[in-house]
């Protein structure tokens, strides 16, 4: 039996602009019905790489394939196997939700019948159903980021990819698109989303990379990259707010005991004492050479090992 190609595969892809280079070497693999983030700051290549993927740009070097299918050598075939929310919502605020989605939905060769019973569906399934004749202009940011992820799915892709698909919207909208990611990648379909917050790839991604220099620096679940920087830290602090004393933690409960106890809290009038986890703010500020936060040479190299 032929084995079933991974929903992406990315080997050495480089890409420049003139003289600036934005991908040197990229690789990466997404199994299919995985939800993968990748991380970089601004300018770090994020949108590059979506705009590769997806087609709308060539890489200048190495290659990628999506669905099984090179992105250089068979666009089209690429192109009907995914679908592609950016950073802003390509909405038409002139129309309303139903107009909107019954419009791509013809676009995409439904019957007239169809794309009206296909925008129903994805009113509903995308909590728009009660503003479904609203003009798009009047709806919130949140409102709007939703359609835009419904016309993503008139017709349902292989592969979804996110660029930063919650900027600008309000953090209760921001946990509810979450939700509707997670159904999506439940009913099977591959997410690859970009993102600024780091608690938006810890609480959706199945993996996430670390995407710096033009290349992927790390790779691995969320629990795998926040081990690579430390263990969880019992902090003894004063009335004042000063950390007065810190004991590094396996996270047991007799290692939280024995570390407590170790602190010597009945010594510090007003004491509090709190549990510190690493986080993935922890792990992009070290890998990504942030001056506040050097990550040792072996959590490197362990890192790459989890890829």
């Amino acid at each position: 039996m032929i084995p079933t190609p991974p929903a992406i595969d990315v080997r050495g892809l480089g890409k420049s602009f003139g003289h600036s280079v934005v991908l040197d070497g990229l690789d990466l693999t997404v199994p299919r019905g995985e939800i993968f983030a990748l991380l970089g700051a601004n300018g770090a290549g994020k949108t590059t790489t979506i705009s590769i993927l997806t087609t709308l740009q060539r890489p200048d070097r190495g290659s990628a394939a999506v669905a099984g299918f090179d992105v250089a050598a068979a666009p089209d075939a690429v192109r009907q196997r995914i679908a592609l929310t950016g950073q802003s919502a390509a909405v038409d605020d002139t129309l309303t939700g139903t107009e909107n989605l019954v419009m791509l939905g013809r676009l995409s060769g439904l019957s007239p019948r169809r794309a009206r019973a296909r925008a129903a569906e994805l009113l509903e399934r995308f909590a728009l159903r009660d503003a479904a004749t609203r003009r798009v202009g009047t709806y919130s940011g949140g409102m709007r980021r939703r359609l835009d992820l419904a016309l993503s799915f008139v017709v349902v892709p292989e592969v979804l990819f996110l660029d930063e698909p919650t900027t600008g919207v309000d953090p209760r909208s921001r946990r509810d698109l979450w939700e509707v990611i997670r159904s999506l990648s439940d009913a099977g379909t591959t997410v690859f989303l970009t993102t600024q917050y780091l608690e938006e790839a810890d609480q959706l991604a199945d993996r996430v990379a670390v995407l710096d220099g033009g290349r992927i620096v790390a790779t691995g679940t969320p629990a795998e990259l926040k081990s690579l920087v430390g263990s969880d830290t019992v902090v003894l602090t004063g009335a004042d707010g000063a950390v007065v004393r810190e004991i590094a933690t396996d996270g047991s409960v007799a290692g939280l005991r024995a570390a407590i106890a170790e602190l010597g809290a009945d010594e510090v009038p007003d004491a509090e004492v709190t549990l510190r986890r690493p986080t993935l703010d922890d792990v992009f500020l070290s890998l990504t050479g942030s001056p506040d936060a050097a990550a040792p040479a072996p959590a490197l190299d362990t890192a790459k090992e989890l890829a």
